[in-house]
Protein backbone atom coordinates (compact mmCIF):
# COMPACT_ATOMS: atom_id res chain seq x y z
CA UNK A 1 0.00 0.00 0.00
CA UNK A 2 1.76 3.36 -1.34
CA UNK A 3 0.88 6.35 1.70
CA UNK A 4 1.87 9.91 0.52
CA UNK A 5 3.28 12.07 3.22
CA UNK A 6 3.72 15.49 2.68
CA UNK A 7 7.52 16.26 4.21
CA UNK A 8 8.54 19.90 5.13
CA UNK A 9 12.30 20.40 3.66
CA UNK A 10 14.76 23.11 4.05
CA UNK A 11 16.51 24.64 1.05
CA UNK A 12 18.93 27.27 1.52
CA UNK A 13 20.37 29.85 -1.48
CA UNK A 14 24.35 29.77 -2.36
CA UNK A 15 24.75 32.90 -0.72
CA UNK A 16 22.83 31.28 2.56
CA UNK A 17 21.05 34.37 3.08
CA UNK A 18 17.94 33.21 2.22
CA UNK A 19 15.72 30.72 3.42
CA UNK A 20 12.52 28.91 2.50
CA UNK A 21 10.68 25.93 3.45
CA UNK A 22 8.36 23.70 0.61
CA UNK A 23 6.73 20.97 1.06
CA UNK A 24 7.10 18.11 -1.32
CA UNK A 25 5.09 14.41 -1.80
CA UNK A 26 7.43 12.05 -1.65
CA UNK A 27 5.88 7.89 -1.80
CA UNK A 28 6.51 6.02 1.61
CA UNK A 29 5.83 2.62 1.62
CA UNK A 30 4.39 1.60 5.36
CA UNK A 31 3.00 -1.67 6.47
CA UNK A 32 1.89 -2.53 9.97
CA UNK A 33 3.71 -5.36 11.35
CA UNK A 34 3.28 -7.18 14.94
CA UNK A 35 5.74 -5.32 17.29
CA UNK A 36 6.58 -8.84 18.82
CA UNK A 37 6.72 -10.31 22.24
CA UNK A 38 6.77 -7.09 24.14
CA UNK A 39 10.11 -6.57 26.23
CA UNK A 40 10.72 -5.86 29.97
CA UNK A 41 9.81 -7.84 32.85
CA UNK A 42 6.73 -10.02 32.80
CA UNK A 43 4.86 -8.30 35.17
CA UNK A 44 2.79 -12.04 35.97
CA UNK A 45 3.20 -15.33 37.91
CA UNK A 46 2.77 -13.44 41.36
CA UNK A 47 -0.01 -13.95 43.45
CA UNK A 48 -3.18 -11.71 43.26
CA UNK A 49 -3.51 -8.87 45.67
CA UNK A 50 -5.26 -9.13 48.87
CA UNK A 51 -4.75 -13.07 49.61
CA UNK A 52 -4.82 -13.40 53.67
CA UNK A 53 -1.02 -15.08 55.04
CA UNK A 54 -3.16 -18.58 54.82
CA UNK A 55 -4.10 -17.74 51.15
CA UNK A 56 -0.76 -17.05 50.03
CA UNK A 57 0.49 -19.51 51.86
CA UNK A 58 -1.53 -22.05 49.91
CA UNK A 59 -0.35 -19.89 46.35
CA UNK A 60 3.37 -20.85 47.52
CA UNK A 61 2.73 -24.25 47.55
CA UNK A 62 0.83 -24.61 44.67
CA UNK A 63 3.77 -22.67 42.79
CA UNK A 64 6.26 -25.08 43.93
CA UNK A 65 4.23 -28.16 43.02
CA UNK A 66 3.05 -26.56 40.05
CA UNK A 67 7.06 -26.28 39.00
CA UNK A 68 8.34 -29.28 40.18
CA UNK A 69 9.58 -32.34 38.23
CA UNK A 70 8.10 -35.65 38.16
CA UNK A 71 9.50 -38.79 38.16
CA UNK A 72 8.27 -42.13 37.42
CA UNK A 73 8.16 -43.41 41.52
CA UNK A 74 6.09 -40.39 41.87
CA UNK A 75 3.58 -42.56 38.92
CA UNK A 76 4.93 -40.20 35.88
CA UNK A 77 3.65 -42.09 33.23
CA UNK A 78 3.73 -44.54 31.29
CA UNK A 79 2.56 -42.45 28.73
CA UNK A 80 2.88 -38.55 28.91
CA UNK A 81 3.86 -35.38 27.27
CA UNK A 82 6.18 -33.93 29.74
CA UNK A 83 7.10 -33.83 33.65
CA UNK A 84 5.93 -30.63 34.73
CA UNK A 85 3.37 -28.22 34.43
CA UNK A 86 5.70 -25.36 34.88
CA UNK A 87 7.92 -27.09 31.80
CA UNK A 88 4.46 -26.13 29.87
CA UNK A 89 3.11 -22.87 31.27
CA UNK A 90 6.49 -20.87 31.32
CA UNK A 91 6.06 -17.67 28.82
CA UNK A 92 6.92 -15.12 30.06
CA UNK A 93 6.24 -16.64 33.92
CA UNK A 94 4.77 -19.71 35.32
CA UNK A 95 1.68 -19.69 34.31
CA UNK A 96 2.05 -18.34 30.66
CA UNK A 97 2.25 -20.40 27.71
CA UNK A 98 4.93 -22.47 25.64
CA UNK A 99 8.52 -21.13 25.79
CA UNK A 100 10.64 -20.36 22.88
CA UNK A 101 12.45 -23.52 23.42
CA UNK A 102 10.28 -26.64 23.88
CA UNK A 103 11.48 -28.70 27.04
CA UNK A 104 9.72 -31.86 25.33
CA UNK A 105 12.52 -32.02 22.80
CA UNK A 106 15.37 -32.76 25.47
CA UNK A 107 12.17 -34.86 27.86
CA UNK A 108 12.20 -37.53 24.53
CA UNK A 109 15.71 -38.77 25.86
CA UNK A 110 15.77 -37.98 29.90
CA UNK A 111 17.18 -40.99 31.75
CA UNK A 112 17.75 -43.01 28.90
CA UNK A 113 14.13 -43.24 26.96
CA UNK A 114 14.47 -43.85 23.81
CA UNK A 115 11.80 -41.98 22.15
CA UNK A 116 11.91 -40.75 18.79
CA UNK A 117 10.62 -36.87 18.21
CA UNK A 118 7.73 -36.38 16.58
CA UNK A 119 7.87 -34.36 13.04
CA UNK A 120 5.85 -31.86 14.78
CA UNK A 121 7.87 -31.16 17.68
CA UNK A 122 10.79 -28.73 17.29
CA UNK A 123 12.93 -27.48 19.51
CA UNK A 124 11.65 -23.86 18.94
CA UNK A 125 8.81 -24.74 19.92
CA UNK A 126 5.61 -24.98 20.49
CA UNK A 127 4.93 -27.26 23.20
CA UNK A 128 1.97 -29.28 22.00
CA UNK A 129 0.18 -32.09 22.71
CA UNK A 130 -1.70 -34.38 19.67
CA UNK A 131 -4.97 -35.55 19.37
CA UNK A 132 -6.35 -38.08 16.51
CA UNK A 133 -9.43 -37.25 15.17
CA UNK A 134 -10.65 -40.50 14.13
CA UNK A 135 -9.99 -44.08 15.10
CA UNK A 136 -9.10 -46.73 12.72
CA UNK A 137 -12.67 -47.82 12.06
CA UNK A 138 -13.34 -44.18 11.27
CA UNK A 139 -15.60 -42.94 14.46
CA UNK A 140 -14.67 -40.02 16.22
CA UNK A 141 -11.76 -40.36 18.65
CA UNK A 142 -10.90 -36.65 19.64
CA UNK A 143 -8.49 -38.03 22.39
CA UNK A 144 -4.90 -36.85 23.74
CA UNK A 145 -2.46 -39.31 22.15
CA UNK A 146 0.46 -39.08 24.42
CA UNK A 147 3.84 -38.28 22.56
CA UNK A 148 6.25 -40.27 25.01
CA UNK A 149 6.65 -43.37 27.02
CA UNK A 150 8.83 -44.49 30.27
CA UNK A 151 10.51 -46.73 28.01
CA UNK A 152 14.41 -47.06 28.31
CA UNK A 153 14.43 -44.75 31.45
CA UNK A 154 16.44 -45.68 33.66
CA UNK A 155 13.74 -45.56 36.60
CA UNK A 156 11.17 -48.01 34.66
CA UNK A 157 13.43 -51.33 33.92
CA UNK A 158 11.60 -54.00 31.89
CA UNK A 159 8.76 -51.64 30.34
CA UNK A 160 8.00 -52.06 26.99
CA UNK A 161 5.55 -49.63 25.34
CA UNK A 162 6.26 -47.66 22.84
CA UNK A 163 5.06 -44.66 20.71
CA UNK A 164 1.61 -44.18 18.69
CA UNK A 165 2.61 -44.28 15.08
CA UNK A 166 2.77 -40.12 14.64
CA UNK A 167 4.18 -40.42 11.12
CA UNK A 168 0.99 -42.35 9.44
CA UNK A 169 -1.44 -40.38 11.21
CA UNK A 170 0.33 -37.30 10.04
CA UNK A 171 0.35 -38.56 6.43
CA UNK A 172 -3.56 -39.49 6.92
CA UNK A 173 -3.98 -35.84 8.07
CA UNK A 174 -5.86 -37.32 11.40
CA UNK A 175 -3.29 -35.63 13.65
CA UNK A 176 -4.91 -31.58 15.59
CA UNK A 177 -2.52 -30.16 17.77
CA UNK A 178 -3.27 -27.68 21.05
CA UNK A 179 -0.93 -25.65 22.43
CA UNK A 180 -0.87 -25.03 26.44
CA UNK A 181 -3.48 -21.98 27.33
CA UNK A 182 -1.91 -19.54 29.80
CA UNK A 183 -3.81 -19.92 33.46
CA UNK A 184 -3.29 -16.08 34.39
CA UNK A 185 -6.12 -14.58 36.27
CA UNK A 186 -7.89 -18.16 36.45
CA UNK A 187 -9.34 -17.33 39.62
CA UNK A 188 -10.95 -14.18 38.38
CA UNK A 189 -12.48 -16.26 35.31
CA UNK A 190 -13.93 -18.86 37.83
CA UNK A 191 -15.81 -16.42 39.69
CA UNK A 192 -17.62 -15.05 37.02
CA UNK A 193 -21.46 -16.32 36.93
CA UNK A 194 -23.29 -18.01 35.01
CA UNK A 195 -25.69 -15.02 34.82
CA UNK A 196 -23.09 -12.70 34.05
CA UNK A 197 -21.67 -14.52 31.07
CA UNK A 198 -25.11 -14.65 29.92
CA UNK A 199 -26.27 -11.02 30.08
CA UNK A 200 -23.15 -10.44 28.62
CA UNK A 201 -23.55 -12.32 25.62
CA UNK A 202 -27.41 -10.94 24.53
CA UNK A 203 -25.33 -7.41 24.88
CA UNK A 204 -25.26 -5.70 21.57
CA UNK A 205 -27.97 -8.23 20.04
CA UNK A 206 -28.62 -6.16 17.32
CA UNK A 207 -24.61 -5.36 16.29
CA UNK A 208 -23.57 -8.99 16.73
CA UNK A 209 -26.41 -10.42 14.80
CA UNK A 210 -25.40 -7.90 11.78
CA UNK A 211 -22.17 -9.49 11.75
CA UNK A 212 -22.90 -12.58 11.89
CA UNK A 213 -21.34 -12.98 15.05
CA UNK A 214 -23.40 -15.39 17.58
CA UNK A 215 -21.66 -17.64 20.43
CA UNK A 216 -23.18 -19.87 22.77
CA UNK A 217 -21.45 -21.40 26.37
CA UNK A 218 -20.50 -24.53 26.66
CA UNK A 219 -22.07 -27.10 29.59
CA UNK A 220 -21.60 -29.00 32.04
CA UNK A 221 -23.37 -32.88 31.06
CA UNK A 222 -24.40 -33.25 34.37
CA UNK A 223 -25.90 -29.89 35.94
CA UNK A 224 -26.25 -27.49 33.15
CA UNK A 225 -23.44 -25.20 34.61
CA UNK A 226 -21.23 -22.91 32.05
CA UNK A 227 -17.60 -24.55 31.51
CA UNK A 228 -15.06 -22.67 30.69
CA UNK A 229 -11.50 -23.25 30.97
CA UNK A 230 -9.61 -25.07 27.88
CA UNK A 231 -9.23 -24.08 24.49
CA UNK A 232 -13.16 -25.52 23.59
CA UNK A 233 -13.94 -24.10 27.23
CA UNK A 234 -14.69 -27.82 28.43
CA UNK A 235 -13.89 -27.98 31.84
CA UNK A 236 -15.95 -26.27 34.13
CA UNK A 237 -13.73 -25.58 37.19
CA UNK A 238 -9.97 -25.31 37.90
CA UNK A 239 -9.98 -28.56 39.87
CA UNK A 240 -11.09 -30.58 37.33
CA UNK A 241 -8.69 -29.04 34.98
CA UNK A 242 -5.62 -29.52 36.80
CA UNK A 243 -7.14 -33.60 37.42
CA UNK A 244 -7.51 -33.85 33.33
CA UNK A 245 -3.97 -31.68 32.87
CA UNK A 246 -2.36 -34.18 35.62
CA UNK A 247 -3.91 -37.69 34.08
CA UNK A 248 -3.40 -36.41 30.68
CA UNK A 249 0.11 -34.48 30.53
CA UNK A 250 2.02 -36.53 32.25
CA UNK A 251 0.27 -39.39 32.86
CA UNK A 252 -0.09 -39.21 37.22
CA UNK A 253 -3.28 -40.71 38.23
CA UNK A 254 -5.36 -38.95 40.49
CA UNK A 255 -8.35 -38.98 42.56
CA UNK A 256 -10.28 -37.06 39.99
CA UNK A 257 -8.93 -39.39 37.09
CA UNK A 258 -8.39 -43.09 38.91
CA UNK A 259 -7.12 -45.18 35.96
CA UNK A 260 -3.40 -45.52 33.79
CA UNK A 261 -4.12 -44.60 30.46
CA UNK A 262 -1.75 -47.12 29.31
CA UNK A 263 -2.26 -50.24 31.78
CA UNK A 264 0.77 -52.42 29.96
CA UNK A 265 1.59 -54.55 33.03
CA UNK A 266 5.47 -54.00 32.48
CA UNK A 267 5.18 -50.19 32.45
CA UNK A 268 2.20 -49.22 35.27
CA UNK A 269 4.06 -51.02 38.15
CA UNK A 270 6.13 -48.44 39.78
CA UNK A 271 3.79 -46.80 41.87
CA UNK A 272 0.53 -47.37 43.51
CA UNK A 273 -2.69 -45.99 41.84
CA UNK A 274 -3.87 -43.38 41.92
CA UNK A 275 -0.70 -41.87 41.96
CA UNK A 276 -1.70 -38.47 43.77
CA UNK A 277 -4.19 -38.36 46.76
CA UNK A 278 -4.49 -36.92 49.48
CA UNK A 279 -2.40 -37.80 52.56
CA UNK A 280 -5.08 -38.44 55.23
CA UNK A 281 -2.41 -38.97 57.50
CA UNK A 282 -0.39 -35.84 57.36
CA UNK A 283 -2.81 -34.34 60.25
CA UNK A 284 -1.98 -37.01 62.74
CA UNK A 285 1.62 -35.18 63.78
CA UNK A 286 1.44 -31.79 62.48
CA UNK A 287 2.20 -29.15 64.55
CA UNK A 288 -0.58 -26.38 63.47
CA UNK A 289 -3.76 -26.79 61.86
CA UNK A 290 -1.91 -25.05 59.05
CA UNK A 291 0.56 -27.05 58.56
CA UNK A 292 -1.78 -29.93 58.47
CA UNK A 293 -3.81 -28.83 55.38
CA UNK A 294 -1.03 -27.64 53.98
CA UNK A 295 0.76 -31.02 54.09
CA UNK A 296 -2.06 -33.71 53.63
CA UNK A 297 -3.09 -31.36 49.94
CA UNK A 298 -2.59 -33.40 47.22
CA UNK A 299 -1.28 -32.24 43.54
CA UNK A 300 -4.29 -31.23 42.06
CA UNK A 301 -5.11 -29.52 44.87
CA UNK A 302 -2.11 -27.41 44.71
CA UNK A 303 -2.11 -26.88 41.34
CA UNK A 304 -5.61 -25.65 41.93
CA UNK A 305 -4.58 -23.71 44.12
CA UNK A 306 -1.95 -21.91 42.31
CA UNK A 307 -4.07 -21.25 39.92
CA UNK A 308 -7.27 -19.73 41.62
CA UNK A 309 -4.60 -16.96 43.22
CA UNK A 310 -2.33 -16.37 40.44
CA UNK A 311 -2.87 -12.68 39.36
CA UNK A 312 -3.65 -11.84 35.79
CA UNK A 313 -0.79 -10.10 34.23
CA UNK A 314 -0.30 -6.29 33.74
CA UNK A 315 -0.45 -4.34 30.34
CA UNK A 316 1.76 -2.14 30.06
CA UNK A 317 0.59 1.63 29.13
CA UNK A 318 2.98 3.24 26.68
CA UNK A 319 5.01 0.10 24.91
CA UNK A 320 4.80 -0.65 22.27
CA UNK A 321 4.11 2.19 20.03
CA UNK A 322 3.62 5.09 23.31
CA UNK A 323 0.32 5.45 24.86
CA UNK A 324 -1.27 7.53 21.59
CA UNK A 325 -0.57 4.80 19.49
CA UNK A 326 -2.02 2.05 22.44
CA UNK A 327 -4.97 4.36 23.03
CA UNK A 328 -6.32 4.45 19.64
CA UNK A 329 -5.64 1.24 18.96
CA UNK A 330 -7.84 0.07 22.03
CA UNK A 331 -10.44 2.35 20.34
CA UNK A 332 -10.24 0.55 16.82
CA UNK A 333 -10.73 -2.70 18.53
CA UNK A 334 -14.16 -1.68 20.22
CA UNK A 335 -14.96 0.08 16.48
CA UNK A 336 -14.17 -2.77 14.44
CA UNK A 337 -16.01 -5.33 16.22
CA UNK A 338 -13.40 -7.83 18.19
CA UNK A 339 -14.82 -6.51 21.76
CA UNK A 340 -17.96 -7.88 20.93
CA UNK A 341 -16.30 -11.29 21.14
CA UNK A 342 -13.00 -10.68 23.45
CA UNK A 343 -15.05 -8.51 25.86
CA UNK A 344 -12.59 -6.36 27.34
CA UNK A 345 -14.17 -6.78 31.42
CA UNK A 346 -16.25 -8.83 33.61
CA UNK A 347 -17.22 -9.01 37.21
CA UNK A 348 -16.53 -11.55 38.97
CA UNK A 349 -19.38 -12.71 41.76
CA UNK A 350 -19.29 -12.88 45.37
CA UNK A 351 -16.69 -15.03 46.20
CA UNK A 352 -15.72 -16.69 49.16
CA UNK A 353 -12.38 -15.41 48.98
CA UNK A 354 -12.23 -11.53 49.95
CA UNK A 355 -9.71 -11.68 46.87
CA UNK A 356 -11.63 -12.67 44.11
CA UNK A 357 -15.22 -10.99 45.40
CA UNK A 358 -16.69 -8.81 42.88
CA UNK A 359 -13.37 -7.93 41.28
CA UNK A 360 -13.16 -6.61 37.20
CA UNK A 361 -11.19 -8.98 35.03
CA UNK A 362 -10.15 -7.54 32.07
CA UNK A 363 -9.96 -11.09 30.51
CA UNK A 364 -10.60 -9.85 26.68
CA UNK A 365 -12.69 -12.77 26.27
CA UNK A 366 -16.84 -13.40 26.38
CA UNK A 367 -16.20 -17.32 27.44
CA UNK A 368 -17.97 -18.15 25.28
CA UNK A 369 -17.70 -21.01 22.20
CA UNK A 370 -18.01 -19.43 18.54
CA UNK A 371 -17.88 -21.11 15.48
CA UNK A 372 -14.49 -20.19 13.54
CA UNK A 373 -15.10 -21.51 10.26
CA UNK A 374 -13.32 -24.25 8.35
CA UNK A 375 -9.77 -22.46 8.59
CA UNK A 376 -9.59 -23.47 12.24
CA UNK A 377 -11.35 -26.49 12.55
CA UNK A 378 -10.21 -29.23 14.17
CA UNK A 379 -12.76 -31.58 13.49
CA UNK A 380 -13.08 -32.48 17.63
CA UNK A 381 -15.98 -32.43 19.37
CA UNK A 382 -15.72 -31.77 23.62
CA UNK A 383 -18.76 -31.19 25.60
CA UNK A 384 -21.11 -29.28 23.58
CA UNK A 385 -18.65 -27.70 21.17
CA UNK A 386 -18.54 -28.84 17.68
CA UNK A 387 -15.07 -28.84 15.18
CA UNK A 388 -14.77 -25.52 14.26
CA UNK A 389 -16.19 -23.71 17.70
CA UNK A 390 -13.90 -22.57 20.00
CA UNK A 391 -13.60 -20.56 23.45
CA UNK A 392 -12.71 -17.27 22.77
CA UNK A 393 -9.42 -16.71 23.69
CA UNK A 394 -8.69 -14.70 26.64
CA UNK A 395 -6.19 -11.60 25.45
CA UNK A 396 -4.57 -10.51 28.82
CA UNK A 397 -0.75 -11.50 28.65
CA UNK A 398 -1.34 -11.71 25.11
CA UNK A 399 1.89 -8.55 24.34
CA UNK A 400 3.88 -11.37 25.60
CA UNK A 401 2.63 -14.26 24.47
CA UNK A 402 4.96 -16.34 21.05
CA UNK A 403 2.26 -18.82 19.59
CA UNK A 404 -1.00 -18.03 19.13
CA UNK A 405 -3.92 -19.73 18.32
CA UNK A 406 -4.75 -23.20 19.54
CA UNK A 407 -2.30 -25.09 17.68
CA UNK A 408 0.24 -22.43 17.95
CA UNK A 409 0.59 -22.14 14.18
CA UNK A 410 2.24 -18.99 13.87
CA UNK A 411 3.88 -16.14 16.07
CA UNK A 412 2.52 -13.11 14.03
CA UNK A 413 -0.30 -11.69 15.15
CA UNK A 414 -1.24 -10.49 11.89
CA UNK A 415 -1.71 -13.76 11.02
CA UNK A 416 -3.34 -14.65 13.91
CA UNK A 417 -6.19 -12.36 13.21
CA UNK A 418 -6.63 -13.34 9.03
CA UNK A 419 -6.78 -17.12 10.71
CA UNK A 420 -10.10 -16.09 11.88
CA UNK A 421 -11.37 -15.18 9.11
CA UNK A 422 -12.39 -18.31 6.67
CA UNK A 423 -16.18 -20.15 4.95
CA UNK A 424 -18.13 -19.78 7.95
CA UNK A 425 -16.78 -18.13 10.64
CA UNK A 426 -18.31 -15.77 13.34
CA UNK A 427 -15.00 -13.85 12.73
CA UNK A 428 -15.31 -12.95 8.44
CA UNK A 429 -17.17 -9.28 9.01
CA UNK A 430 -14.58 -8.11 11.73
CA UNK A 431 -11.91 -9.59 10.08
CA UNK A 432 -12.87 -7.63 6.80
CA UNK A 433 -13.51 -4.25 8.79
CA UNK A 434 -9.56 -4.84 10.20
CA UNK A 435 -8.45 -5.36 6.57
CA UNK A 436 -10.17 -1.87 5.44
CA UNK A 437 -8.39 0.27 8.19
CA UNK A 438 -5.31 2.34 6.87
CA UNK A 439 -1.86 0.63 7.53
CA UNK A 440 -1.23 3.04 10.69
CA UNK A 441 -4.46 2.19 12.00
CA UNK A 442 -3.90 -1.67 12.14
CA UNK A 443 -0.47 -0.61 13.72
CA UNK A 444 -2.27 1.12 16.49
CA UNK A 445 -4.34 -1.42 16.53
CA UNK A 446 -1.61 -4.40 16.71
CA UNK A 447 0.32 -2.03 19.37
CA UNK A 448 -2.43 -2.14 21.46
CA UNK A 449 -2.80 -5.73 21.60
CA UNK A 450 0.54 -5.95 22.38
CA UNK A 451 0.61 -3.68 25.29
CA UNK A 452 -1.79 -6.42 26.71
Amino acid sequence: MKIRHAVPLLFTSVAGLFFFHSQIAISVDFFARDPGVRGGAPDAGGPIFGLTANQRAFFDQGKDDFEEVEEVADGLGPVMNLDSCGGCHAQPAIGGSSPAVNPQVAFATKRGADNKLPSFIRLNGPVREARFVKNPDGTPDGGVHALFTIQGRDDAPGCVLGQPDFATQVANRNVIFRVPTPVFGAGLIEEITDTTILINRSRDSSTKSALGISGRPNRNGNDGTITRFGWKAQNVSLMVFSGEAYNVEMGITNELFQNERDQTPSCSQFATVPNDVQNTDAAVNAATRLAAILASNNGVTNFANFQRFLAPPKPDPDSPGGSASIGRGKSLFSSVGCALCHTPSMRTGNATVEALRFQTANLYSDLLIHDMGVGLADNVSQGAATGREFRTAPLWGLGQRIFFLHDGRTDDLKDAIQAHSSTGSEANQVVSRFNGLGEFQKQDLLNFLRSL
